[in-house]
């Protein structure tokens, strides 16, 4: 989904390594029961959830999460399952209602705080993106008077990917100091690009959305947490919903968040981080039902002008090797019982997000409390509960 899990995951190894990170857990406590699956708050119309609870045990147990939850959501209401343990120390369950970081999730809305400034003529996406931040992107990476504010949002800029160079290190020596995005996308910048000419290519790249939010800031004065804040967060009730900024606590009921350092280490928690090693491309907190109603909000066509809802799901002509239908911050995926989804999903220290609306009103997002240190597989089981709710969500009338 992103490159945190890769990037972030060998950071913890070597900060186990080099004795930088505390917090290890005795492997008698990380291998604890992860408990029974439990329902929250079911609507009377929700779908059979069988092979939903099978998926969360599958997570808590095959898959190693501690613990693990889907929200799902539909017109005539929704419910929320849980599986495992938030605390593995306290054995605490797992509750409907958590909050936790959301990694690139926070990247779909960047891309519609920008998209916004697009409908009311204030940014243009086919514009260079000198035109908004004049100097900033200049190097060896790529040059901001070439690449566009699209290819920004499409990844297709060609832009390396400041996470492949950050110091592990450095991040897990203080996981509390701030980073600042400039120094980010400096750092990105002294490398090589992805591919030479930007169009020509896609590829994920956390300094995209950098430069996302960094243009945001430029363009309306205020930062591009105040603007997700005003024109997203407030106007849709998301009070489980914060961009943290250098604030490492996540406020709120939410589950540990842990990581596997190698296949036969023990859990370490890795709650507490500064996000602003994240910034703009993946800093953000909010809930399974936060994030349904944003995405709701989103396909639905409530937070975007028609013009700039296509555009944001329009993939480009030639797709990633691995085959990504990723339009403007927000990707499309296809149901296995036909149709199409579109959301994100996000790693980062301690959770892995994955969220998906369809058109007609049926949403789903899943979460469970390791990044990295799952199995190989826990990806897959994650996109299966989201499709898997999102087909038994289907009206009657269109299977």
């Amino acid at each position: 989904m992103t490159t945190y899990k890769r990037t972030l995951g060998g950071a913890i190894a070597l900060a186990v390594a080099a004795g930088v990170l505390g917090g290890v857990l005795p492997e008698s406590v990380a291998a604890a029961s992860p408990g029974a699956v439990s329902a929250a708050a079911p609507s009377h119309h929700a779908p059979d959830d069988a092979r939903l609870r099978a998926l969360l045990h599958r997570l808590t147990t095959v898959d190693g999460a501690p613990g693990a939850l889907i929200e799902t959501r539909g017109r005539r209401g929704g419910s929320s399952l849980t599986n495992g343990v938030a605390d593995v120390q306290r054995q605490t369950p797992v509750r409907g209602d958590s909050r936790f970081r959301i990694g690139s999730m926070t990247k779909t809305f960047v891309a519609t705080v920008v998209l916004q400034l697009v409908g009311e003529h204030r940014v243009a996406l086919d514009a260079p993106v000198e035109r908004y931040l004049p100097g900033v992107v200049r190097g060896p990476g790529g040059d901001g008077r070439v690449i566009t504010v699209r290819q920004l949002l499409q990844h297709t800029s060609g832009l390396p990917d400041y996470l492949a160079y950050l110091s592990p290190q450095d991040i897990l020596k203080d996981p509390l100091a701030h980073h600042d995005a400039r120094d980010l996308v400096n750092m990105a910048l002294a490398n090589p690009p992805a591919f030479l000419t930007p169009g020509d290519g896609w590829k994920y790249s956390n300094t995209n959305y950098l430069l996302a939010g960094m243009l945001i800031e430029k363009v309306t004065g205020h930062t591009y947490g105040e603007e997700i804040r005003r024109r997203v967060i407030r106007p849709l009730g998301l009070r489980a919903t914060s961009v943290p900024g250098d604030s490492p606590a996540i406020f709120g009921p939410h589950p540990r968040g842990y990581a596997r350092p190698g296949p036969d280490a023990p859990l370490m928690d890795v709650t507490a981080i500064n996000p602003s090693v994240a910034g703009a491309s993946g800093e953000m907190v909010s809930s399974a039902r936060d994030l349904n109603r944003f995405l709701g909000a989103l396909v639905g066509g409530r937070l975007l002008r028609p013009a700039q809802l296509k555009q944001m799901m329009t993939p480009p002509p030639h797709p990633g090797a691995d085959g990504r239908d990723y339009g403007l911050g927000l990707e499309r995926w296809t149901l296995p019982c036909g149709g199409v989804y579109w959301g994100h999903g996000g790693d980062i220290f301690g959770y892995e997000t994955l969220g998906g609306a369809t058109a007609d009103g049926r949403r789903a997002t899943a979460m469970v409390n390791v990044d990295p240190g799952g199995t190989d597989a826990q990806d897959d089981d994650m996109r299966a509960a989201v499709e898997t709710a999102l087909c038994e969500g289907r009206p009657t009338a269109a299977r």
